[in-house]
C-alpha cells in the first residue's frame, strides 16, 4: 500500500486528512510535510500495521492527542494521555490574563486548581519563571503526568495532592487561576468527550459545583488586592461573575475566546 492509499482509506474511515496525516508522520518517524511529498511511496508494513490500529481508535472518536501522546499548549509540548483532559486552545487565555495582571499582583505567587496535565501552572511559570508556581489535583494519576511534564521542560513547580483549595494549607496567593469541570451532568456534549476523564469534564447538575467549591474557598488563600480567574462554559459567564460578586470580589468581568465566546470570568479580592 502506497502513503496516498492509506490517507484515502483514512477519509473513508472518517478521519480528517489532517489528523490521518499527523498520525502516519508520528509512526514512521517523520514530518508531516514531509508525507506530502512522498504519497506515492510505499507504506512499511510494520508502520502500517500501528498506523492502522491507531487510526481505527481516532475514528471512535479517541482524541488525536491520546494517540501522539503530545499536546502543544501556549508554546509547549505536553505529554498528555487518559488520565489527564487535553489542553484546548480557549485555556491559553487564562494563562495569558495571568501573565497581564502579574506584575500587579500583590504577592509572586500563583495556584492553579485542578492542573491535570499541569498545561496552566507550567505554561505561567516558563513566561513568569520570578513567580513562584503551586498547584493542586485531587487525581494522583493527573500529577503524576504533570510532574513528568515537569521534569521533562525542566520548570519548578509544586504539586499537591488534594480536592481544590484543601491542599494548600494556609498559603496565600496574589493570583489563582483554575479551569474546572463544568459540563453539566446529561449534557449532550458528553458523549463526543467520553474518552476524556469524566472527574474533569462534569461539575455536577448544573456544572457549578467545582465553580463555587473555587469561588468559596478563594477569599481566604488570595492575599488583598489578588486576583481569581476562571474558564467556565459559553453560557455560564453570568453565573459566574454573579458568585464572584456574591463572595466579595471586584473588577468583575468576562472575557471571550477566539471564536467569540464568553469563556473566562474574573476578579479581585477587596484590598485591605
Amino acid at each position: 500500500m502506497r502513503i496516498g492509499d492509506w490517507l484515502q482509506q483514512a477519509r473513508a474511515a472518517g478521519v480528517a486528512r489532517l489528523d490521518a496525516q499527523q498520525l502516519l508522520a508520528h509512526h514512521l518517524g517523520r514530518p508531516r510535510t514531509w508525507l506530502l511529498a512522498h504519497e506515492e511511496e510505499a507504506l512499511d508494513g510494520g508502520a502500517r500495521l500501528r498506523a492502522d490500529a491507531d487510526l481505527a481508535r481516532r475514528a471512535t472518536g479517541v482524541p488525536l492527542a491520546y494517540l501522539l501522546g503530545e499536546r502543544e499548549f501556549h508554546g509547549l509540548a505536553l505529554q498528555v494521555n487518559a488520565n489527564v483532559l487535553v489542553p484546548r486552545p480557549e485555556t491559553e487565555g487564562l494563562v495569558d490574563w495571568a501573565l497581564e495582571l502579574a506584575p500587579r499582583a500583590p504577592l509572586p505567587r500563583l495556584a492553579d486548581l485542578g492542573t491535570g496535565s499541569g498545561a496552566i501552572a507550567l505554561a505561567f511559570k516558563h513566561r513568569a519563571p520570578a513567580f513562584e508556581v503551586c498547584a493542586s489535583d485531587q487525581s494522583a494519576a493527573a500529577l503524576s503526568t504533570a510532574r513528568a511534564n515537569a521534569r521533562r521542560l525542566q520548570l519548578e513547580v509544586m504539586w499537591l495532592e488534594g480536592d481544590w483549595w484543601e491542599p494548600f494549607g494556609r498559603q496565600s496567593f496574589g493570583i489563582a487561576v483554575s479551569n474546572p469541570p463544568y459540563v453539566a451532568e446529561g449534557d449532550p456534549h458528553l458523549a463526543a468527550l467520553r474518552h476524556e476523564p469524566k472527574m474533569a469534564l462534569v461539575g455536577g447538575a448544573d456544572g457549578l459545583l467545582a465553580l463555587r467549591r473555587v469561588v468559596a474557598g478563594a477569599p481566604t488563600h488570595l492575599a488583598a488586592g489578588g486576583w481569581l480567574l476562571l474558564e467556565h462554559g459559553f453560557d455560564q459567564a453570568s453565573a459566574v461573575a454573579n458568585l464572584l460578586a456574591a463572595a466579595g470580589f471586584e473588577q468583575v468581568s468576562t472575557r471571550a475566546d477566539l471564536a467569540g465566546q464568553p469563556r473566562l470570568t474574573g476578579g479581585r479580592r477587596r484590598p485591605g
